[in-house]
């Protein structure tokens, strides 16, 4: 690995900072409780400087599949210390490169400052647990913590299917199968088939990508199969739209009845800045009660997020209550909250209750 890299890394690591950027013509920057540095104590990078260190990164098939498809997603660990998730990509000044770091402890739901409901949803054998929000929101955070909490508590084998591997398991209870994409199989589909004939009890599907992915994510949780996965969407409502919208028009029927037949919860979440530093998630929960698998069932997903609203005493939320929750412990600002809401005008309300 280039030396000058490796010093920004560790810099970033030792910062507690959450990504590095390299661009041509830039100072290395670094992003740190959701802002962007400049890391201007380093010398500003030229094209060739930025090629040189990130291409020092890249084995045959990764330079291979970069000058292809002029991107590339890969991990790596430095000096077995910290770890880095990576996406390589040429852009108008030349090549530049992302590095999403990744902490070597999974921390426990109670000490990430999750909704504690998720111990119970990861007490289910069989179902479909959904983890969403915008990239950066710790999706990929809590997922490992999930499936940390279970490899302690349960002799279950447990089958991850990423690309690429980010948090790195070791097995306890469980026993612990990790592939990554497409390392250790050449597609999703592929992976996600291949699994079922596995002997898993809990499948982690690192994102549901596509229309094939869900429809066999969906027939492994209806099996018999804990199934956890991660979405780019918003809010639970916008999930269970999403996955019965994405569906070719002669599964979607089919696809709403495995949903409402299957579905333990779905938790979307945010980081938003604390006031004393850091970051603290904002959550919405869903639980898949009666009346949420029957909407879901006769396609009425608007009336979700009623259901929300009114079930908070079965432990549900929107994220406008867990922002106000956030005001109210005096973790962050009302200024945070309205910009991290979805709908400000309701979080106003709430907060005059």
């Amino acid at each position: 690995m280039d030396q000058r890299l490796k010093d920004y890394l560790l810099f970033v690591a030792q910062q507690g900072g959450s990504d590095l950027h390299i661009l041509p013509g830039s100072f290395p920057v670094m992003r740190k409780d959701g802002d962007l540095f400049p890391m201007t104590q380093f010398d500003i990078i030229s094209g060739e400087e930025s090629k040189k260190m990130l291409f020092s990164l890249l084995n045959n098939d990764t330079e291979e599949k970069l000058k292809t498809f002029k991107d590339v997603d890969f991990s790596f660990s430095l000096d077995e210390k910290v770890r880095f998730r990576v996406n390589i990509y040429l852009q108008a000044n030349g090549y530049a490169g992302a590095f999403r770091f990744i902490p070597n402890e999974m921390k426990s739901i109670e000490e990430l400052n999750l909704p504690v409901i998720l111990n119970e949803f990861i007490e289910r054998r069989q179902g479909f647990i959904l983890l969403t929000g915008p990239a950066g929101t710790g999706k990929s955070t809590t997922l490992a913590s999930l499936i940390d909490t279970i490899n302690h508590q349960r002799q279950d084998h447990i089958i991850t299917i990423e690309e690429p591997i980010e948090y790195l398991f070791v097995s306890d209870k469980a026993v612990i199968s990790q592939r990554e994409i497409p390392t250790h199989a050449p597609d999703w589909h592929r992976a996600l088939k291949g699994a079922l004939r596995q002997d898993p009890d809990v499948l982690m599907i690192g994102e549901l990508r596509d229309a094939e992915s869900i429809s066999i994510a969906l027939t492994a949780a209806e099996t018999g199969h804990l199934v956890l996965a991660t979405m780019h969407t918003n809010s639970a409502a916008q999930t269970v739209d999403r996955i019965v919208d994405v569906l070719p028009e002669n599964q979607k029927n089919q696809g709403r009845l495995q949903l409402a037949s299957t579905l333990i919860g779905i938790v979307s979440q945010r980081l938003v800045p604390r006031i004393k530093g850091g970051r603290i998630p904002a959550c919405e929960v869903l639980i898949a009660n009666n009346a949420v698998r029957n909407l879901i069932r006769e396609n009425k997903i608007y009336q979700i997020d009623s259901v929300i609203d009114t079930s908070l005493s079965e432990g549900m939320f929107s994220l406008e209550r867990s922002l106000v929750n956030l005001i109210q412990m005096d973790e962050i600002t009302l200024e945070k909250a309205i910009e991290y809401s979805l709908k400000p005008s309701k979080l106003k309300y709430l907060l005059e209750e």
